[in-house]
């Protein structure tokens, strides 16, 4: 895990660098202070050498401000370095996400996945800044002070660095209570989040069905959840803290005891025992640095493993055998396929289908028999349409990116959404909200079609792409995609019959494998499964219960 974290300081590490020097010098211009206030009480003001006392305090002014100006290159172009890192992370993050596969986003909810790439990453962001710059500062004064502690006395050094191995066994003790506290505490934020986005994204069904109150009492299940998490976070953290700050305490009556007996004795003079005191201090603050710094360590690390699960998923895997298609027609040819999800019931078994350029099939069964499972093709529009929030010329352009304005016009145009647009206020770069959320339905879905015509593939599923609509509606969308389907092989999946009696040809698909195959006026005249799902609709109404797909 260390070295891919480390990989992550390449692209900066010129300025990684010079955030590592000005922390040396800082480090460095720190150590100064106790060696000149030696000098000055042992020496100076002794022998009354006024001239070097102020040569002595203006340079420390000078160094001070020096060490002023590195502070703030280290605060804001350290802290860059690390904004820069984490803008990889989440590139990386995203990449990576569309790279998964649909079962991946079946079992992680969007809020977590959102909560990795924005509150962890921005805890990795604050670790790759802080650790090394921490590290570095306080490991040379802990250093210094010890190597300046012992010019003045070793025995009293010895003593006083004896209450370092105490704080490293509490340090040790407590890190992974604190560490198994944080990463439930990073769960818990992240079912928060989830919670919060499922509200907002149905906000219009839980007014329409007035489940305020329900959806209050999910979000505050996971916000006891969180309350719970950082409780024991925060009792692991008190216990950290508190250890470790008695110790330090420790060190304030051991210098002061041991100090004022070695000078009872004649050990050290007045002079070396301030500087004892100052110097103590020098390393009792980049002690405490290191001890704050473990909950931002914790979290940090929590934020990278997690980061590093998303990155470590397995991405949707194709055929080694597959290749590229090139110059589609339109043909589609299926020769003894079958087909099942993660090894679970067969969905398709031993399927064989050739369907010629331009002509239409119709795949018809119940639900669950195995017909949807022919979707994937080059053009699609369904049921569910998902648009982006953009504007109208936005979402149009994700058909073919590169595409003109007047291609724009002309697939809404082609797709009966031209005229509605022109009456907006600001046309084409309309803003249509979330999830196209200032549309009707339909309007999405001739927005949907649009997109496609843009695109002008080969192949195209309707994917029950009038079922939700009103009959007005649903002629005007139904002459859209006439339109559409000229000259195009094209699956369809539809609620109505009636829609695929102009098919050239229907299979009716039940468990998995076609039972018969036929033109509307073959099939009815067979009277088998076909004609019977045909008049249960017209008869009962019940169209609901039923869905086809076909090919036009």
């Amino acid at each position: 895990m260390l070295k891919r974290f480390i990989a992550y300081y390449r692209p900066h590490r010129k300025m990684f660098i010079l955030d590592m020097l000005a922390s040396l010098l800082i480090s460095v211009i720190g150590m100064i202070y106790p060696i000149f206030s030696r000098t000055m009480l042992n020496d100076l003001i002794p022998n009354h050498r006024l001239r070097l006392l102020v040569i002595y305090g203006l340079t420390l002014l000078a160094l001070y401000a020096v060490r002023m100006l590195l502070r703030y290159f280290v605060q804001f172009y350290g802290h860059m370095v690390g904004v820069g890192m984490q803008a990889q992370m989440r590139s990386d993050m995203f990449n990576k996400l569309e790279t998964l596969p649909y079962s991946f986003y079946d079992e992680h909810e969007t809020g977590k996945i959102m909560s990795r790439m924005t509150n962890d990453l921005m805890d990795v962001s604050e670790l790759a800044h802080h650790g090394p710059e921490n590290l570095l500062i306080s490991g040379i004064m802990i250093v210094g002070s010890f190597v300046y502690l012992c010019t003045i006395s070793v025995p009293l050094t010895l003593i006083i660095f004896a209450c370092v191995p105490i704080m490293v066994v509490v340090s040790l003790f407590c890190r992974k209570r604190m560490r198994d506290a944080f990463t439930e505490s990073r769960k818990s934020i992240a079912v928060i989040n989830a919670a919060l986005e499922s509200s907002i994204s149905g906000i219009r069904v839980t007014k329409a069905f007035t489940n305020a109150d329900k959806e209050a009492e999910k979000f505050e299940k996971g916000n006891a959840q969180f309350v719970e998490a950082r409780k024991k976070a925060y009792r692991a953290m008190a216990q950290f803290f508190s250890s470790t700050s008695f110790i330090t305490d420790v060190f304030n009556v051991v210098v002061m005891l041991a100090g004022g007996l070695f000078m009872y004795a004649g050990k050290i003079n007045f002079g070396d025992y301030s500087a004892f005191i100052v110097s103590v201090n020098q390393f009792i603050g980049p002690v405490t640095t290191l001890i704050n710094f473990m909950e931002q360590y914790q979290n940090g690390v929590t934020g990278f493993e997690r980061f590093l699960e998303i990155m470590d998923e397995q991405p949707e895997q194709e055929s080694p055998n597959a290749r590229d298609l090139q110059n589609v027609q339109g043909e589609i040819t299926l020769d003894h396929v079958s087909f099942s999800y993660d090894n679970s019931k067969e969905v398709l078994k031993d399927v064989s289908l050739n369907i010629k350029k331009g002509e239409t099939l119709a795949l018809v069964g119940p639900s669950g028999g195995g017909k949807t499972t022919l979707r994937r093709s080059i053009g699609i529009v369904q049921q569910d349409v998902f648009l982006f929030n953009g504007s109208i010329k936005e979402n149009i352009l994700y058909g073919r990116l590169d595409a003109t304005d007047g291609e724009v016009i002309e697939a809404a145009k082609r797709a009966n959404i031209h005229d509605y647009v022109m009456t907006l206020p600001d046309g084409y770069d309309t803003q249509i909200g979330e999830r196209g959320v200032k549309l009707s339905g339909g309007q999405k879905q001739r927005l949907s079609i649009a997109r496609v015509f843009l695109k002008n593939p080969a192949i195209l599923i309707l994917d029950e792409a009038t079922s939700a609509l009103d009959n007005t509606t649903e002629i005007l969308i139904q002459q859209a995609l006439d339109e559409l389907c000229k000259g195009r092989t094209t699956l369809v999946v539809a609620h109505r019959l009636s829609t695929i009696k102009n098919a050239d040809e229907i299979c009716v698909i039940a468990n998995g494998q076609i039972t018969e195959m036929g033109t509307h006026e073959a099939l009815m005249e067979k009277g088998g499964v076909y004609h019977d799902l045909y008049s249960l609709q017209f008869r009962s109404g019940e169209s609901d219960h039923l869905q086809f797909l076909m090919q036009e």
